[in-house]
């Protein structure tokens, strides 16, 4: 079987949650999120090798962690960079040569299901030709509407509707996402040149030709952006 790594970005500043120290090591329900998620992935006889990225101040913290929950799949933990996008990156640069697939999960999101994991791996062993990655999303069950910023009558900005979107045709992206790792690795590369940064891997893939495929995720797997959404985790839980 081809070689997968999971690699996990967790060095987030936690600006929105509103704490100092790092979101990821934040208890839920006793348990530090980014663990949820890597006991998930422990799990995955389909998953090889696990990479968290945390910030560098959180290493030894991090390493104790993963000794502490015995998530033996993980032989190194990678500092983080400036962006999300600098984090996967560093983790990208230090597997082997023989990783065939990476898969990319927000250590933010510790409700990830193995189902979840175990389909997309599925799907992906017996992608068509002309793919490039599989992302993990649901439709969106909200009236979405583009905006723009505009004074009216002198006074200060307004925020102003520019257009409602067609709902039927968004999806809210989620992780996991898995790619093959020499083509991932490659659009990397490419926007670090190009200086194109944006917060999701497959957006690299599509800007530069990759052809990116939709599968169903779901509704629990949220991401802790802010407090109130570790109440909505404790309730779903």
């Amino acid at each position: 079987m081809n070689k997968i790594a999971a690699i996990v970005p967790a060095a987030g500043s936690g600006k929105r949650f509103g704490i100092s120290r790092n979101k990821a090591l934040y208890l839920l329900m006793g348990k530090p999120l980014l663990i949820w998620s890597l006991e998930i992935l422990q799990g995955l006889d389909e998953i090889n090798e696990i990479v968290p990225v945390v910030k560098q101040d959180d290493l030894e913290t991090t390493y104790d962690l993963i000794e502490q929950y015995m998530i033996t799949k993980v032989k190194k933990i990678v500092p983080g960079g400036a962006e999300r996008q600098d984090s996967v990156y560093n983790a990208l640069k230090t597997l082997d040569s023989d990783t065939c697939i990476v898969l990319i999960h927000d250590g933010a999101r510790p409700l990830l299901g193995s189902d979840l994991v175990k389909q997309i791996i599925s799907e992906f062993t017996h992608i068509g030709a002309g793919l490039d990655g599989i992302v993990a999303g649901v439709p969106l069950k909200d009236t979405v509407k583009e905006i723009k910023m505009e004074s009216l009558l002198g006074e200060a900005a307004d925020i102003i509707v520019k257009k409602t979107l067609k709902r039927e045709t968004l999806w809210a992206i989620q992780t996991p996402q898995i790619f093959f790792f020499n083509r991932l690795r490659d659009a990397h590369e490419k926007s670090k040149k190009d200086r194109f940064y944006t917060t999701d891997d497959a957006a690299m893939l599509e800007k530069y030709g990759g052809v990116v495929k939709v599968v169903m995720g779901s509704y629990r797997n949220i991401k802790i952006t802010t407090p109130e959404d570790i109440k909505i985790a404790e309730a779903l839980l």
